[in-house]
């Protein structure tokens, strides 16, 4: 069982605020909220500014589940790389004895995990990737490759934790560029540039900075300072509750770690390169809250046209 994260005193103040308020539910596990109407309102509107922002990309609009055939992440070295942050989904398979096992010993609350069996299903980790095998199977690129818009879906991390900023199940809304290496950085970088823009246009004290994923280990210190060492991972952070800045978007560059795992190949024959970019749906809106208030009718003129008039 992953251990949970006790939260700082910011973070619990922020999620007795959020909570009182009615803007997000307690279910009973960290990381695990139902959101009100107003909350969703917010996320949805930020959800919306992206997609006016993405216009000018020409994304072709795919849409898959928040789950995945589990040889998917076996694949791309996912559990190599993440293995405290994946979620598998587990079935009951047994005989009649078995559930009325099963049966009391939920009810007592004891332990029941020996009484199911994994699925060839996983949560999805991140929403761009079914992506990549999809694109695979139609075969090479046209030149200048594809942009695909997957949308805004849930995405699962197994990391409980008593900062609300820091979610189990939370949406992350991406877009993914695949083609020729200098193609696909340039894109990245824009985007950078283009996402910094917008959320400070929505009054957040945002910036961004060189980053790394959260690799698993010894060997994952080492994945996580070649990635900082080649800017292959920037992040745009702004203030939530945490007394750092939290990051609330991501803007990655995997070279051809993608291309190579599922042979997407170019209009030429090479291997294609990939980058993706994720606003973290929840999170952007916390920031508003954390910034504007918790009462989005009393928020800035300009906030509120760009969120839901424009």
């Amino acid at each position: 069982m992953a251990q949970l994260r006790v939260g700082t005193s910011e973070e619990a103040t922020f999620l007795v605020d959020l909570v009182q308020a009615g803007l997000l539910i307690e279910s009973g596990a960290p990381g695990v909220y139902g959101r009100s109407a107003a909350f969703e309102a917010i996320r949805n509107g930020v959800d919306e500014v992206v997609s006016r922002h993405a216009v000018g990309d020409d994304a072709e609009a795919l849409r898959f589940p928040p789950v995945l055939p589990r040889d998917q992440i076996e694949r791309t070295g996912y559990l190599r790389s993440f293995p405290h942050l994946a979620g598998s989904v587990f079935a009951f398979a047994g005989s009649e004895t078995d559930a009325a096992e099963l049966q009391e010993r939920a009810a007592a609350h004891d332990d029941w995990s020996h009484l199911v069996t994994q699925t060839d299903l996983v949560l999805m980790p991140a929403v761009c990737y079914p992506v990549y095998p999809a694109i695979a199977k139609r075969g090479p690129l046209p030149a200048g490759g594809v942009t695909i818009d997957p949308g805004a879906a849930y995405a699962f991390r197994c990391e409980p934790s008593g900062d609300p900023a820091r979610l189990q199940m939370f949406h992350m809304r991406e877009l993914v560029r695949i083609g020729e290496p200098e193609v696909v950085a340039q894109w990245r970088d824009g985007w950078r540039d283009r996402a910094l823009g917008l959320l400070r246009g929505l009054g957040l004290d945002a910036d961004f900075d060189v980053a790394s994923d959260p690799f698993f280990g010894r060997r994952g210190r080492l994945l996580a300072a070649g990635q900082r060492e080649q800017a292959l991972k920037f992040e745009i952070l702004a203030p939530i509750a945490s007394p750092e800045p939290t990051a609330i978007a991501s803007f990655n560059y995997h070279q051809d770690h993608f291309g190579s795992t599922y042979d997407i190949r170019l209009a030429d024959g090479g291997v294609a390169h990939t980058a993706c970019l994720g606003f973290g749906l929840e999170r952007v809106a916390l920031a508003l809250l954390r910034a504007h208030g918790l009462d989005a009718s009393e928020w800035p003129e300009a906030v509120r046209r760009e969120l839901w008039d424009a």
